[in-house]
C-alpha cells in the first residue's frame, strides 16, 4: 500500500501553475487581438489622412506614457507605442490648435475631414465583414437557410400557423435572409407572440402572433427557435450572402443591445468592458478557433459603431461638430471643442473603470464558486 499523499500537494501546484501559464497566454492573446482591432483602427485614420494631404504629428497605438517612440527621418511623423491597451491615436497638424500650416487638418474640406474621422471605424467594420467572410467560407456544413425544415417535439410555433417548407421572410417588421438573421430576430423579439411573414407555395401569409418557447438571462427575457431549417449548398453567391447578411445583422445587434441598455431591458451587469472582453475571448479560444474568430468579429464590428456615437471624445462625437461647422458655415471654437471632448474622455474612463471593477468582481466571484 503506498501514501500518496506527499505527491498530492505537488501535483496540485503543477495543476495551479499550468492554468495560470494558459490564463497568462489568453491574456496575451487577448492584448494581441485588442491592439490589432486599435491598429487597424488608427491606419484608417492614418493612411486617410496622409491620402488628404493632412501633416501627421504621431501615430500611436495605446494611451498614456510612451514607452516605445520612433520618429522617421524620411516624414518626421512619431510611431509610438504606449503603456495602457487601451486606445490609440493619430495626430494630426491642425486638429485640436490653429494652424497656419498648408496641411493642417482644418484646411481642408467639411467633407474630407468626415472622411477621416469616419476611416477608423469603417476599417473595423471591413476588418469585422472579412472576419465573417472567413468563418462562413470554413464552414464545413451546408449554410443555414430560412426555410422550415422540421419542428421539434411540443414545438409551439407549429400550434400557432407555421408549416414546414414555409420560407419565413420577416419577423416582426424586420426582413430576414438565412438562418442566422431568423434565429437573432426571433431571440430578439419571440420572448412575446410575434407576426411571422412567410412564403408559402408562392403566396405571402403574415400568421399573427406566433408563439416561440422563451427563456431568460438576467433580467431579460428572450425567444427560443423551436424548429430546424434546411440548408443552403456553399457557392461563392451564397458565401458573399451569408457574409453580408451575418455582418449587417451583427451590427444590428449592437445597436439593439444598446437601445436594450438604454431602455432597461437589458441590466448593467451586461455591459463589459477590457477585462470581461479577455474571458469572453479565453472562453471562446478554448472552445475552438471558429468561436475566436466569431468573437474578434463581433469585438470589430462592435468597435466600428460604438466609435460612430455621437458622443464626445469619440469619432461620432467629432463628426457633430463637423456638420455643425457644414451647417454655420464656420467651425466652432476649438477650446470649446476641446473642453467638451476633455470632459468626455473623463466621462468614458470612469465608466471604463467602473465596468472594469464590476468584470473583475464577476470574474473572482466566478472562481470562487468553481473552486
Amino acid at each position: 500500500m503506498t501514501d500518496s499523499r506527499a505527491s498530492t500537494p505537488g501535483a496540485y501546484s503543477t495543476g495551479q501553475k499550468e492554468d495560470k501559464l494558459i490564463t497568462a497566454l489568453y491574456i496575451l492573446l487577448a492584448l494581441f487581438i485588442f491592439g490589432v482591432m486599435i491598429l487597424v483602427h488608427e491606419l484608417g485614420h492614418y493612411t486617410t489622412a496622409r491620402l488628404c494631404g493632412v501633416g501627421v504629428k504621431e501615430f500611436s497605438i495605446g494611451m498614456g506614457p510612451r514607452i516605445l517612440s520612433r520618429t522617421s527621418k524620411k516624414n518626421n511623423i512619431r510611431y509610438s507605442l504606449r503603456l495602457l491597451p487601451i486606445g490609440g491615436s493619430v495626430s494630426m497638424v491642425g486638429e485640436d490648435e490653429e494652424s497656419d500650416a498648408e496641411d493642417a487638418f482644418d484646411k481642408i474640406s467639411v467633407p474630407r475631414r468626415m472622411l477621416i474621422i469616419v476611416s477608423g471605424a469603417v476599417m473595423n467594420l471591413l476588418l469585422g465583414f472579412l472576419i465573417m467572410f472567413v468563418i462562413v467560407l470554413s464552414s464545413t456544413q451546408q449554410l443555414s437557410s430560412n426555410v422550415v425544415a422540421q419542428f421539434q417535439d411540443g414545438a409551439m410555433s407549429s400550434e400557432s400557423g407555421l408549416m414546414v417548407g414555409d420560407r419565413i421572410v420577416r419577423v416582426g417588421r424586420v426582413r430576414v435572409h438565412t438562418g442566422y438573421d431568423l434565429a437573432y430576430e426571433i431571440m430578439n423579439q419571440g420572448s412575446r407572440p410575434v407576426d411571422l411573414t412567410v412564403i408559402r407555395q408562392g403566396e405571402k401569409i403574415v400568421l399573427r402572433e406566433v408563439i416561440f418557447p422563451g427563456f431568460t438571462e438576467g433580467n431579460a427575457a428572450f425567444g427560443d427557435v423551436d424548429f430546424y431549417v434546411f440548408g443552403e449548398a456553399k457557392t461563392f453567391g451564397s458565401v458573399i450572402k451569408h457574409t453580408w447578411y451575418r455582418s449587417i445583422f451583427t451590427i444590428k445587434m449592437v445597436w439593439d443591445s444598446l437601445i436594450g441598455l438604454i431602455g432597461g431591458r437589458y441590466g448593467f451587469e451586461m455591459v463589459s468592458g477590457p477585462v470581461g472582453i479577455t474571458k469572453e475571448i479565453e472562453d471562446a479560444a478554448r472552445t475552438g478557433i471558429i468561436n475566436l474568430m466569431f468573437i474578434c468579429a463581433m469585438i470589430s464590428i462592435n468597435l466600428g459603431v460604438v466609435n460612430l456615437l455621437p458622443l464626445p471624445a469619440l469619432d461620432g462625437g467629432r463628426l457633430v461638430f463637423l456638420f455643425i461647422e457644414a451647417i454655420r458655415g464656420k467651425p466652432v471654437n476649438k477650446n470649446v471643442e476641446a473642453y467638451i471632448h476633455f470632459i468626455g474622455i473623463i466621462l468614458l474612463f470612469a465608466l471604463m473603470f467602473i465596468i472594469t471593477m464590476k468584470d473583475v468582481r464577476s470574474i473572482f466571484r466566478q472562481w470562487y464558486t468553481t473552486r
